[in-house]
């Protein structure tokens, strides 16, 4: 039996794939393992998976000027010994990294190993985590067509983003049960990234009267975000998150109001739903966001709201259009033409991984 080692955190982006991968490799008998941050978001998801999980020591890759700084890169040092020494303990065949801070101390570990590493961008051009990483990949897989620019030609492949069963087996009866719902009144879904957004929440909420008189609406607003004044609202169901429901909530989505993760928006476009795109701003961001949601609207999967046009009016005029040429985007989703993303990573994985 063959054993692989994932590694990948930060956000709930550079986790949930590695879900889907781990479930077909498992089918095939591959032995599971993760090596993550202590405290990260990671180690819950990955524990609830059922999978063995190993901490390490890392730190935050800041493009800004932060007094951690300093102390960080003792911290990434401590990382790559302890992932150096497990890796040596573990003996993977192969190790398959998400991106993310915790995961430069595993690519790093990996080639003090001679370990075989294949990354996976989710976005169009790579995280300062993947940056680092790339040099010593043996392979990098990315979503977007675009990505093929950012990556040398003799190790990029374009696989597309591993999409898991869990996310495509929702029953829209349950979701209407869930928010109490009824069917004769099309449903939006807002999602602010899984620490909420407060802009996002805000204009929502500024504008309930006229989005409720049309739609039914389930707000994930984040950690904390829970209004209290509105949870008596007809046709409004706050939730901070969802796990194990939010199957269920898409599949009786009709649209979706988004920050533009990739893996958020790939799942929405695998499930066909029309997507109203709020990106992260550059303020907030390394701009990441921005070129999916253009290549989503390029592609004719979404409109695009940026952040600084966003406004309680500029958002109902927004989806209220969107709902209008719905089934355009349907029908564009629909014939698109990608590979199985999971199937064209498990076939890297068991081409390049060590011989037992």
């Amino acid at each position: 039996m063959k054993t692989i080692v994932f590694t990948g955190g930060g956000s709930a982006g550079h986790v949930t794939p590695n879900i889907a991968l781990m479930h077909k490799l498992a089918q095939l008998g591959w032995e599971i393992k993760y090596i993550g941050s202590a405290t990260g978001i990671e180690k819950d998801i990955i524990e609830r998976a059922g999978v063995p999980f190993y901490p390490i020591s890392s730190g935050k890759l800041r493009r800004y000027f932060d007094l951690k700084n300093f102390k960080d890169p003792f911290r990434v040092m401590k990382g790559v010994y302890e992932s150096y020494r497990l890796l040596r303990r573990l003996k993977p065949a192969i190790v398959f990294s998400k991106g993310g801070f915790v995961s430069v101390p595993v690519v790093l570990g990996s080639r003090m190993n001679k370990v075989p590493v294949i990354i996976h961008e989710s976005d169009i051009t790579p995280g300062l985590a993947n940056k680092i990483s790339i040099p010593f990949a043996t392979k990098v897989c990315v979503t977007f067509p675009e990505s093929l620019n950012h990556v040398a030609p003799d190790k990029a492949v374009l696989t597309g983003l591993p999409i898991r069963d869990h996310v495509l087996s929702g029953k829209a009866a349950k979701g209407y049960q869930l928010c109490d719902f009824h069917s004769q009144k099309p449903v939006i879904l807002v999602m602010g990234g899984s620490l909420g957004s407060q802009i996002i929440n805000q204009a929502v909420r500024e504008n309930l009267e006229r989005l409720l008189a049309k739609f039914q609406i389930v707000h994930l607003c984040g950690k904390g975000n829970i209004a209290q004044s509105l949870l008596r609202i007809r046709g409004y169901q706050q939730f901070e998150y969802l796990n194990e429901e939010l199957p269920d909530v898409l599949a009786m989505t009709d649209l979706v109001i988004s920050r533009a993760g990739a893996t958020s928006i790939y799942e929405f476009l695998y499930l066909e739903k029309p997507m109203l795109l709020i990106p992260l701003s550059l303020q907030a961001s390394r701009g990441d966001q921005i070129l999916n949601a253009q290549s989503f609207q390029k592609a004719g999967y979404a409109e695009v709201l940026p952040e600084e046009s966003l406004t309680a009016d500029s958002l109902a005029d927004r989806v209220e259009a969107l709902y209008q040429n719905r089934e355009t985007y349907k029908t564009t989703m629909q014939s698109r033409n990608e590979s199985d993303a999971v199937a064209a990573i498990v076939k890297l994985i068991e081409t390049y991984s060590l011989s037992s």
